[in-house]
């Protein structure tokens, strides 16, 4: 069963998320750019997922997300190298014991922020060509 009113639940999240990665880049933030650019990812790919008729979505991994996105639409296949460069910032951009020295933030550069925004953005775009018809 299908379930667009829920997907698209999931896809404003996902466009709030992005709005604040842009927000935050605009800032000089490129930590949290980089980690609200995984959610709006993450939030987007689940929200594709439950408006399939999914149920249950427990990972947090773009890279998974887009694997099981694939199955049903073989686009998201192409975005399988964006997703694993996106997972590299879910825990890394807010831990501080993630990197050898020194707090996660400052290992961030906008060149990194800028990278994973535009990948979020790719990711959105598909997914809103498919709950938006």
């Amino acid at each position: 069963m299908d379930n667009l009113e829920e997907g698209l639940r999931w896809l404003d999240q996902a466009e709030a998320d992005l709005k604040t990665a842009k927000d935050c880049l605009k800032d000089q933030n490129y930590y949290a750019s980089a980690f609200f650019s995984q959610q709006s990812a993450e939030k987007a790919l689940k929200g594709f997922l439950y408006s399939k008729g999914y149920r249950a979505i427990i990972t947090h991994s773009v890279t998974e997300l887009l694997e099981e996105s694939s199955k049903l639409e073989k686009v998201f296949k192409e975005f399988l190298d964006h997703g694993k460069e996106l997972d590299r910032h879910y825990i890394g951009s807010r831990y501080p014991n993630f990197y050898p020295k020194g707090p996660a933030y400052k290992y961030y550069t906008e060149e990194i922020s800028k990278k994973c925004l535009n990948y979020a953005e790719s990711i959105l775009k598909e997914v809103r060509r498919f709950l938006r018809r």
